[in-house]
């Protein structure tokens, strides 16, 4: 499944709604395609976080790896 800013601009109900049906799909074995400028929440539920520009993967952090000043350091390399 792809989700592209699913959180974006919505209220405060829906995001927890969308956030916790994220988790929920994650639990369950889904592969989720989440594109987010939400870094904190890519934190809270990602397996891996892959930075892309210019249509190329230019980083991968794993797991044990992601924080919000990884993924900034990432995108700013």
């Amino acid at each position: 499944m792809i989700l592209d800013e699913p959180t974006r601009g919505i209220d405060v109900g829906a995001h927890a709604e969308i956030i916790r049906l994220i988790e929920t799909l994650c639990a369950d074995g889904l592969a989720l395609l989440v594109i987010s400028s939400e870094l904190e929440e890519l934190v809270g539920y990602a397996d891996r976080v892959i930075i892309m520009r210019d249509r190329q993967q230019v980083a991968e952090l794993a797991l044990s790896e992601l924080s919000v000043p990884a993924i900034m350091n990432a995108i700013a390399a």
